[in-house]
């Protein structure tokens, strides 16, 4: 699995769930997580979650992860989830670290009421694809959604960046831990 440091200041609109979009956009022939900080703005063509038909799911400046695994065809959701959480889960540990305590409900992540996250898992024929972002700041997000932010915790622009990198170097060790257990362990 390769890590990749995407396009700063691009915009995700959705499009980016789409299989092998890091093969397209980076020429990358493998699983891949990709990070870069920018606005989120989710066109209504490109929504995946039936829940959010209808919504504005936007924000001016957020930390997005694209994940996208090849190592199962047909992808499998239930998979898909389960990694989707362990993304999340990291996302937690690596926050605690700079003390912003938060609370995860599901995939999505709180600090106190307002939500800082948001995130989609799902499947293709070839891969299983995940979208994760921070909220960088609150302006920008849906009026009808209590919010929070990075910026809330004086994060600096150094230390969201060391936040990126952590998260994504952190997922790959753990996929990859995954992979060399199964290797080890007998079956019957």
């Amino acid at each position: 699995m390769q890590y990749v440091t995407g396009n700063n200041g691009q915009e995700y609109d959705g499009s980016q769930i789409e299989p092998s979009w890091a093969f397209q956009e980076f020429n990358i022939k493998d699983s891949t997580i990709v990070a870069w900080t920018g606005p989120m703005n989710i066109h209504n063509d490109n929504l995946i979650d039936y829940e959010d038909i209808g919504l504005d799911i936007k924000g001016n400046q957020m930390l997005h992860f694209i994940v996208e695994h090849f190592d199962i065809q047909p992808g499998n959701i239930k998979i898909a989830y389960l990694r989707q959480r362990i993304l999340v889960m990291i996302t937690q540990d690596i926050l605690r670290k700079y003390n912003i305590s938060t609370k995860r409900k599901g995939d999505d992540i709180f600090i106190g009421h307002g939500k800082l996250s948001v995130s989609i898992a799902t499947a293709s024929i070839s891969s299983i694809k995940i979208h994760f972002a921070l909220n960088i700041t609150k302006q920008g997000t849906p009026d009808d959604v209590k919010t929070s932010a990075l910026e809330d915790n004086n994060l600096t622009k150094i230390e969201i960046n060391k936040i990126k990198e952590e998260i994504a170097k952190n997922y790959i060790e753990e996929i990859e831990t995954i992979e060399q257990d199964i290797t080890k362990t007998r079956v019957f």
